[in-house]
Formats: structure tokens, sequence, C-alpha cells
């Protein structure tokens, strides 16, 4: 199959946006100051990212902007308009977390192509379906697939695949982390993640001790390598990947320059010679060195548990250069036997064996005693340190002086880097205009006439080789002279200012013409976003919602049954990797309808290809069993289970419902119920409850689930010295300890996959009068992590409160907080997110 190859690069400024144009992005993607998920980098005014798509399109570049967060209601008319603008910018896509974002970009700028960022955790054919089906021109996968399932996906796709091939990594599924946000009010959602997998921790048991101490792991155990897949381009190519799509709108323009150019040379490499495909040993030294935390390819071949991880550092580890020979105390000179080439502006770090690192900027260097500016490999040199080190210290190079120089001239020339050839045809004859046409290689083409007549020539008749000292000097334009025709008709003579001025209207045609490609036509009068939004309720729901329990066990749905909970939701990921069998499911919905209440089946929020046979074996149990409805997370899940069950669908909270336009879509597909994103506040959750929309529900107890992971954590470091899992999670409990002495548990599902919790329990149980107020139909109770005691305690305080509301004891006596343990968190509903 022959795929168009697009190189995509990120940038975060001016300075990145050139690098990555000169050194061989056919794409770039960068934000502007609002709904981009990169909030913390410099980004684009409205004004500079005119300029930039300017600036790329002269050059043949697409430009796509970020439109990648979760959008509240309240800022849905500014999202209009800033769609409007980008439209009218001429921009070629947009990457877009929010379905909803997506619902209201179709209708205002229907003309503009939708790209499916990977926070939509898109990771199975069928989610790519149910986007191609919205509208959607592209899908950008999530980086957790092997890359059997990236072939399958892209030769069954109707649309354009996406992936990332190289940068930084999240260790939870991308759209799926609430970590940054539940411990920190800044949500990664919204584009303005704290990075808490970069942070130090410690794995303890039931006894609190750390249970890696003897295991020799470092302290960051959420942090993950740098993605690299230079080595392995050919198989993403042959799968059928369209766009390699490099991670980094928050790095500096050096990194973007050479990691841009060498994934260009790498995959035009690949096109000239698909059986010969060569990495440059250099081009991979300065991949490494520009900045790394070590490398991997993550999940492409399978799962890699601690070989995935960079837990001993989690920011540049650089390139090793040597080892110390010997340090003198008296001077503070240490010698350092070279591994590879050291120059003076070079930064170095010694990871000293008693102390951390020492980072020296090499100043000034001897060999043999001579001062030198370089030193090549296999050279003892001697350099002054700030701090002792030790004989046989590791010394790194975190910043290479000459990379670094190399990188800037992508950016930091007036004159253009990558210039587009042009061939000019000068025509002049006596008594008419000079005439000068120019084009380029894809056809188009500027002609000018200049105002002056050509006359005959007295004394320096116009030669070609004349005629090409003018038509050289494009100056810093975009262009360069490939081939000159001089069409000259006798011995004539034109001004040279004429002719300049000539030269300078034909390229601004040339330049006006390479543009034309790239516009659209006006835009069609959309609505406006009071249309787009569901209409107003006209009555009031009912003040009383239903108590919702979610379990993962039969006594766990008994105690909840027992204790008050109207509908209990069953199934899905199983916390403690126990599987669910068929005899539990007849049990637990035999046992809801004796008591008459309602059952919801969960389905996996992450179903993989290869488990798409479980996910259908449970739906044809599901149909036998007819449960008051069946519940997905996941847009692949949701457009697999819309032709696989007969019960009604519920969209669960993974499916980041942040606005009325999203949850209005969601309803109108067919979804019979909701649950509301819980990064939503009080006030959110009004805005969204007084539509006309599915019944709604939010979590309002248990112990939420912050990442979801494919990397298990005491599997990667507790097994055998060969990496092998043996099952750790079936021999205790385990939590992560962060820095504040926070105790995160970690638990396993019947898929292997972590589920990080939060250190604290969600309760609202105060707030319940509040809650019956804001237009919700169900509260949820988070059970799974709960025990059979926990949830018939939990569950009876909420039956209670919810059937006397005020006039409950413990809250006339303000008493209820008294009921509560000491741990517990009240989530966003009153701090909202960031």
């Amino acid at each position: 199959m022959i795929h168009v190859i697009e190189l995509l690069a990120p940038v975060g400024s001016k300075e990145a946006l050139a690098a990555a144009v000169e050194s061989g992005a056919d794409a770039v993607y960068l934000g502007g100051k609002m709904f981009g998920a990169r909030h913390y980098a410099p980004n684009f005014t409205d004004e500079e990212l005119a300029a930039a798509v300017r600036f790329a399109h002269m050059r043949g570049v697409m430009v796509y902007i970020t439109v990648n967060t979760l959008t509240d209601d309240s800022e849905l008319p500014a999202l209009a308009d800033y769609l409007r603008h980008l439209y009218q910018l001429g921009v070629d896509a947009i990457i877009v977390q929010d379905l909803g974002v997506a619902v209201i970009a179709r209708d205002i700028v229907p003309a503009l192509p939708l790209h499916a960022s990977t926070q939509m955790t898109v990771h199975n054919l069928a989610g790519v379906q149910f986007l191609a089906a919205m509208g959607f021109t592209r899908v950008v996968l999530a980086r957790e697939l092997t890359l059997t399932d990236i072939e399958y996906i892209c030769k069954n796709s109707s649309v354009a695949i996406e992936t990332f091939i190289h940068g930084a990594l999240c260790i939870s599924y991308s759209g799926q982390c609430l970590m940054s946000s539940m411990i920190g009010g800044r949500s990664g959602n919204r584009g303005r993640c704290a990075q808490p997998c970069r942070l130090p921790y410690t794995l303890v048991g039931a006894d609190g001790n750390d249970l890696l101490q003897a295991a020799g792991a470092g302290e960051y155990l959420l942090s993950p390598k740098d993605f690299n897949t230079i080595e392995v381009l050919p198989d993403l190519m042959q799968a059928g990947v369209t766009s390699f799509k490099i991670e980094g709108r928050m790095k500096r323009p050096e990194y973007v320059a050479v990691v841009v150019d060498a994934y260009r040379r790498a995959l035009d490499s690949y096109l000239a010679d698909r059986n010969n495909y060569v990495v440059s040993t250099q081009d991979r030294k300065d991949l490494a060195q520009i900045f790394n935390r070590d490398f991997t390819t993550a999940h492409l071949y399978g799962k890699n548990g601690r070989n995935m991880m960079s837990d001993r550092r989690p920011n540049n580890r650089g390139v090793r250069v040597g080892r110390v020979l010997s340090y003198q105390a008296a001077g503070k000179i240490t010698v350092i036997k070279l591994d590879e080439p050291l120059a003076v502006g070079d930064i170095i770090e010694f990871w000293v064996k008693v102390g951390g690192r020492v980072n020296v900027t090499v100043q000034t260097m001897t060999v043999n005693g001579a001062a030198v500016t370089e030193a090549p490999a296999n050279t003892a040199v001697s350099i002054p340190v700030s701090s002792p080190v030790r004989d046989n210290d590791r010394v790194f190079k975190v910043f290479d002086a000459k990379l670094m120089e190399r990188a800037r001239t992508y950016f930091s020339r007036a004159e253009a880097v990558r210039r587009i050839p042009v061939d000019i045809v000068v025509a002049a004859e006596e008594g008419k205009p000079m005439v000068i046409t120019v084009r380029d290689a894809d056809g188009f083409s500027g002609r000018a006439a200049t105002v002056f007549i050509a006359e005959k020539a007295r004394k320096r008749p116009l030669t070609p080789a004349s005629v090409a000292k003018q038509m050289e000097r494009l100056g810093t334009t975009v262009f360069r002279l490939n081939q000159l025709e001089c069409q000259l008709q006798g011995e004539v003579m034109v001004p040279l200012s004429e002719m300049n001025d000539a030269r300078r209207r034909a390229i601004e045609q040339l330049e006006a013409a390479g543009l034309a490609r790239f516009a659209r036509p006006a835009l069609p009068n959309g609505s406006s976003i009071a249309a787009l939004l569901p209409p107003l309720q006209t009555t009031g729901r009912a003040n009383k919602p239903e108590l919702v329990v979610n379990v993962d066990a039969v006594d766990k749905l008994q105690a909840a049954v027992d204790n008050g909970a109207d509908i209990v939701m069953f199934g899905g990921e199983c916390l403690g990797k126990h599987a669910l069998s068929a005899e539990d499911y007849h049990n637990a919905a035999d046992y809801a309808r004796r008591h008459n209440r309602k059952i919801i089946f969960n389905t996996p929020r992450l179903v993989h290809q290869n488990q798409l046979a479980e996910l259908k074996a449970s739906a044809v149990l599901f149909n036998r069993l007819k449960p008051y409805a069946v519940s997905a997370g996941n847009i692949g899940t949701l457009q697999l289970l819309r032709e696989l069950v007969d019960a009604p669908l519920h969209g669960d909270y993974p499916l980041n419902i942040y606005n009325s336009v999203t949850a209005g879509y969601l309803s109108a597909r067919g979804l019979a119920s909701l649950t509301l994103s819980p990064e939503l506040s009080f006030a959110q959750v009004e805005a969204i409850t007084a539509r006309k929309l599915a019944p709604t529900e939010c979590l309002v107890h248990g112990y939420v689930t912050l990442m979801i992971s494919e990397y298990c954590l005491p599997g990667s470091f507790l097994g055998d010295t060969a990496g092998q899992c043996k099952q750790a999670c079936l021999r205790g409990q385990y939590w992560l300890k962060d820095r504040m002495n926070e105790l995160f548990p970690i638990t396993t599902d019947q898929f292997c996959r972590m589920h990080v919790l939060n250190a604290k329990e969600l309760s609202m149980l105060p707030h319940v009068p509040r809650l019956m107020r804001t237009g919700l139909s169900r509260l949820r109770f988070e059970a799974k992590y709960n025990t059979v005691r926990e949830i018939e305690h939990i569950t009876r305080m909420y039956r209670e409160l919810l059937d006397q509301g005020e006039n409950h004891p413990l809250l006339l006596q303000d008493k209820v907080s008294g009921v509560e343990h000491g741990h517990i968190t009240r989530g966003h509903f009153f701090r909202g997110v960031l």
C-alpha cells in the first residue's frame, strides 16, 4: 500500500516553528492562547497565529491547531469565535478532544477538518469508526497500542491514522488521567497537567515499609522513558500509518530542530530504498544528546514493564561521555577518560555515588597539561569541578555546545534554509516592457512587467550574466533560482531598479498563487451557540435522585441492595484482578430483580482489538439477562455495544462529559443516561442539568481512579530478575507514598492494568441536600475498592440522607462530618479545576 507520509512536528514558539519547518517537517501542530492542551507552552497570540500560518504555508507546510481541551459551557461562545478565527486564518485542521467541541466545529466551520486527539483514548477500530461517522478525517491513536493493533486499524480505517513516534510518554492512558486535577486542581484534560508522574514515590505494603529498597529501584516509579521509534520506523510505515507525530510543544526550538532533522532523514531513507533503511550513528547520538530519559518503544512490541521506566531520573540524563579516573581535592581538578568527544561550552554531570549529581559547565580543559578547546574520545582530560567527585563516577554530557549551535542555525538566521527552487524567464526587446515570469515546481507562477520601456543600449546592453545577477537576488524570500532563461532581443537596456521591482512583484504574485491553494470558501451562516445547546428544562426534575452503587463482586452487590441502593452497576474492570463468571452475572441480576432493584452491567473502559471476542461474549450474556442498561466508558465500546446489545446504553464518566453540547450529543445518539465528568463543580453540573438531556449522574463517593495504565508497578518491580510479573498483585496490597506521605492505593484488574486510586476518599455526605437540588437524576458511589462492611455503612448513610433530606438528624445537628473518616475529599464540587 502506498501512503502519503507526513512528518508532524511540535511547535510551542515562533523559534520552534522556524526550526520545525526548516528542518524538514511536512506539517506542524501548535496552540493559541486558549483551548490547547499545553497551556504552559509560550503558544501564539492571534496575530502570531496568522503570521505562523503564512510562514508555514509559504513553504508548503500544513498547520494544525490544538483545540484539545475539555470546554465548559461558559467558554462555548468564545470557542465559537475562536473556531471562526482559525478558519479565516486558513489553518489546515484542528485537533480535538471534547466531543462537544467537534459538534460545534461541524456546525460553525464545517469545511475545517477535524483530527481526533490522543486524549480521546481511541484504541480500537470501533473508536475510529465512531469518529469517522462524526466527520473526523484523522485519528491520533492511543500510545498504548501494539504494532499489530495499529496495523489492523490502519488497514481497515476509512480515515487517516496518526501515531506518536518520539518524545515524552504519559504513564496513564491520555484522557483518562485525573491525578493532576485531583491532587492539585490542575487538569490535564484542560491543558494544565502538573506532571505528577515525574515526582518521586515509594511503593509500600500494608506495614508501610518500602518494598523496593532491595530491588534497586529509583524514586520515580511513574516516570516512563522517552519514546523513540527511529530504528523501527519501517514497521510503522508498513503498518499503514499516515502521519508520524513528534511530541514536544513544551520543548525548546533546538530540540525540535534536531529531532525533526533526524526523522526527516530516516523517513527519506526508507522512501528512497525500502530494502536499505539506514539510521546514521550520528542521528542516534544527536537524538539522545538533545534530550532523553533513556529510550523505549513503549507498547509497540508488547509490555516492557520495568524496562519502560526511567525510575532513577525524571528529566534529561544526557549521553555518557566517560568515567572519572582521579580527583585532586587540592585544586578541585578531575581527570576524565572520555568515551565521547568533549568541548569547551559543554555541560557535564557527574553521577556521584554519594551526594547525587555534580553539574559543571566546561570552561577550560587540558590534555597532558596543554590547554585545549575540544578533545576526542579515548582521551584523558582534566577539568576543574565545583564539588568533589569520586573515582569511577560516571560522567554524562547534558548539553552539547556544538549540537546546539548547529540546531540554532535552523531558526536563528534571517535567510531561509529550505528554499523553493524557481525557474525564471526574462523577456526583453526594444520598445516593449521587460517581462519577468517566475514558476515553481508545483506549477504556481507570477508575472510582472517593468514600467520602463526597453531601449536600445548605448553602452552596456543586457547580457544573460547581468540579468542572472539581478534574478539571483531573492533576498530573504523562501525562493532560490533554479534555472534562468533569458529571451533578449537585440542590444537592449532596462534600469536595474526596474528589473528588481518587476522581479519583486512577480515573486509576490507567485507567493499569492501558492497561498491560494490553502484558501477556503466563505464561512456559512452557522448556528449560534445558543442554538447548539440542548433546550432548557421547562419543568424541574424530581429532587430525589436515585442512589447508584458501582461494584465488582456479588457480595458487594448484595450489600448495596440490602442497604438501599436503587441501582447497582456490576462488572467491567474488577479491582483485585479477579474476573467475573457468567454465574456471577446471573446471580447479580437475579438478586437485584428479587429485591426490585435495577442493574446496569458495566463494560471495561478499555477494549483492545484482541479483547473484542470477550466483549462480544459478554454482550450475548447481557442480552439473555436483560439488564436495565449496559454501560460504556469509551467511544469505541459505545460503537460496538450499539451493534451487540439490546439493552439501553449508559455513558460513563471516562467519556469526559464536561459540557451541555457533549451531553446533548450523546443523549441524541440514544444514550439512556450519562455520568458527568468528576472534574465539574456544582455550578457547572447545574448548568448541564438545566438542559433537556438523558438522566445524569455524578460520582459523589468512593476512591476514584486517577490513572489507568498498561504498566503495572508491582508486577514490574516485584517479579523475578528477568522482569517476569509473577502476579505480585495477588500477594498483598500496595500503595504509592508521595512526598507528603499521602498513600495512593494501587490495584490491578483482570486485564493486568494498573489503577492508581485517589489517596483520599470522595465523600459528599454532608452535601446531599444540595446535590438533590442540582437536578441530577442519580448519585453514584464508586464502591469497587471498598469492603463489604464499608459498602453497607456508606450506602445506608446515603439512603437515609436521600430519604430524609434536610430533616436527617445528623444534618439538623450538623454532625454528618462526624461519621466520615479523616481522610476524605470533596473532589471538585466546590473548587472546580483550572
